[in-house]
């Protein structure tokens, strides 16, 4: 089972003014082939379909707790596209065209069907699709497929990155940089053990360190890019320690376990958007609402 935190993984600026195309392109590493929706049921399904779980016990909670660091990933690039994407639209009468905007912003479909939120979809409007899902039940070739995974995730967001320059989706992707990248050496070091084979010597893929990138730098820093959390208090998960162990193979900062979450920071809190009818509740039906929520108690 799964346990909720209404804490976002980092405190997102705040910023007035928005970029809708920025927040489209942002998409892509939302819903994405390589996006944060395709690692996290990637991971998700693996964990679910593990054989030989109490024998490969170190493996199987590596995967598990990745995957549950990946529902947090989700959570931070679904927000991110929310707040790149305001003040794309005005309040108004439906006669003065209050969403004309949306007409002329690559991604319509952001306007019609979610009220300037984020989909589960990519950049270019396509759903999500359930085959970028690869769970083989070989461990090896599991392991090779998430590390292989991981580098085009990262390609794509040193991409995005370049791509926009809105300080919201920076912040973002220079802490997933980091993250995302603690994760490539995990499933590169799960292979060594399984296998022998040094696939560390490969990294960084792409050739750049994390420290070019203003925004990525600072969570180095911190030490985000050399801890593994268990994302679990009850000691579940701790035989990662068996493969998270050593140095850091670019860095040599020692590596780190840590049982639980990190601290996170807060949910941002959205504004109404009268012209899109969201959330469509009138002041009188605040005051309903709440008088109905006290006849409750």
């Amino acid at each position: 089972m799964f346990q909720r935190t209404n804490r976002l993984l980092i405190d997102l600026p705040h910023v007035e003014y928005g970029d809708a195309n920025a927040a489209a392109a942002v998409q892509e590493l939302l819903g994405g082939k390589f996006g944060e929706m395709s690692t996290l049921n990637n991971y998700l399904y693996q964990s679910f379909n593990f054989r030989a779980k109490r024998k490969l016990k170190p493996f199987y909670d590596l995967v598990s707790s990745i995957a549950a660091e990946e529902v947090g990933h989700v959570e931070l690039v679904a927000n991110t596209v929310n707040l790149v994407s305001k003040s794309s639209s005005f309040e108004g009468d439906p006669d003065v065209t209050p969403l004309q905007n949306g007409k002329d912003f690559r991604n319509t479909h952001q306007f019609i069907a979610t009220a300037q939120t984020s989909l589960a979809g990519d950049s270019m409007g396509n759903a999500w699709r359930g085959d970028y899902v690869f769970s083989s039940g070989n461990l090896v070739l599991d392991l090779l497929h998430n590390f292989f995974l991981e580098c085009g995730a990262r390609t794509h967001k040193m991409r995005v990155y370049e791509m926009t320059s809105h300080p919201v989706a920076r912040e973002m992707i220079g802490y997933l940089l980091v993250r995302g990248g603690t994760h490539i050496i995990a499933y590169a070091k799960a292979m060594e053990m399984a296998t022998g084979v040094d696939v560390t010597k490969l990294l960084p893929i792409p050739n750049l360190d994390n420290r070019v990138f203003d925004n990525a730098r600072k969570y180095e820093d911190m030490g985000y890019g050399n801890v593994l959390f268990t994302w679990n208090h009850q000691g579940d998960y701790e035989d990662i320690r068996k493969i998270w162990k050593g140095t850091h193979p670019l860095t040599g900062a020692p590596l780190v376990v840590e049982t639980g979450t990190p601290k996170g920071g807060k949910i941002p809190e959205l504004d109404e958007l009268p012209e899109e009818f969201a959330p469509g509740l009138t002041a009188e039906d605040y005051q309903k609402i709440a008088k109905r929520l006290l006849e409750n108690l």
